[in-house]
């Protein structure tokens, strides 16, 4: 994941620091459907709050949507790319061609038995060859720091909890205001502990601010990302000079203490890396397939990124 800004990244709406420390939220869990849609591209400009409105979608003149059916455009998607793999399981003679009737046009809801058709058809269709020992030891010196094994942080933090309707810029002001005021050479130890105590969103507040120690699974990922992952900010104490922000809000960070942890040889993590690297590569090529299918076809009525062009692996 990369480190995204504020305004890219969804607002909190049950509140939650980030820290995953404090009980106060939990991570998401990853979508079930993550095999082949994770792999397709959301456009921007959309999100899940909008709704299918005025022309009908359609794959190849299969009705996606119900009549008076509301659905937002996410989950709009996620049914199409399942109309799509249906589809190309029927052209393959995996799955029957349905009767259809007058009225009989709405894509069906895939039982049990259908998926696990589409599944051993994507493992038969969508190949990708496995990771050479070279490869694997690329992964393996660009990422030790995801694969370095103890380490865990000692932070406190000043959350200001982005949630609906509040003024972004104004919020953004005041935490930078108080940074500023803790960055002061003359600001006092205590300092810190007591703008906790005034102005944090998490109920860590109450004690200073302390999260205690954390370890990169503990936190969402960007905050994971800030403590432990960027060379310029993981490995220095102190607190941090500019705002720290996540899906939750902006965090005012003071790193306390380090535990480095240790780094495992490349011999004892070449099947975990062999594993990551297959899961990336089968992604992408998910991806790819999917693109040409949507290329192939008559889509009416929602945008999916396609490519008419053959499937490269």
């Amino acid at each position: 994941m990369t480190f995204e800004t504020l305004t890219e990244l969804p607002p909190v709406t049950s509140g939650g620091c980030g820290s995953g420390a404090c009980g106060c939220a939990s991570a998401a869990a990853p979508s079930a459907y993550e095999r082949t849609v994770a792999a397709m591209p959301v456009q921007k400009s959309e999100t899940r709050e909008d709704l299918v409105a005025t022309a009908t979608p359609t794959i190849n003149g299969i009705i996606l949507v119900a009549p008076d059916e509301q659905i937002d455009v996410q989950d709009l998607r996620e049914r199409a790319y399942a109309e799509l793999l249906r589809q190309e399981a029927v052209r393959l003679g995996l799955l029957p061609a349905p009767l259809l009737g007058q009225g009989d046009l709405i894509a069906p809801v895939l039982q049990a038995q259908e998926q696990e058709v589409i599944d051993r058809m994507l493992e038969n269709e969508v190949t990708c060859p496995q990771p050479t020992p070279e490869e694997s030891q690329r992964y393996y010196d660009a990422h030790q720091a995801q694969f370095t094994v103890g380490q865990a942080r000692r932070v406190r933090h000043i959350l200001f909890a982005v949630t609906p309707g509040v003024n972004v810029p104004a919020l953004a002001q005041r935490a930078e205001k108080a940074l500023l005021e803790l960055t002061n050479p003359a600001a006092l130890p205590e300092r810190f502990a007591q703008l906790a105590g005034e102005l944090s969103n998490c109920p860590t507040g109450a004690q200073g601010g302390d999260l205690g120690w954390l370890k990169p699974k503990d936190c969402a990922p960007e905050f994971a990302k800030e403590l432990f992952y960027m060379q310029e900010s993981s490995q220095s104490k102190g607190l941090r000079p500019r705002l720290v922000h996540t899906r939750f809000g902006f965090h005012i960070v003071d790193l306390l203490d380090i535990n480095t942890g240790h780094l495992p040889a490349f011999a004892q993590l070449t099947s975990q890396i062999a594993s990551r690297l297959q899961w990336q590569s089968r992604a992408t090529a998910l991806g790819q397939y999917m693109r040409r299918l949507v290329g192939l076809a008559n889509v009416q009525g929602i945008e999916l990124d396609g490519d008419a062009s053959p499937l490269v692996q």
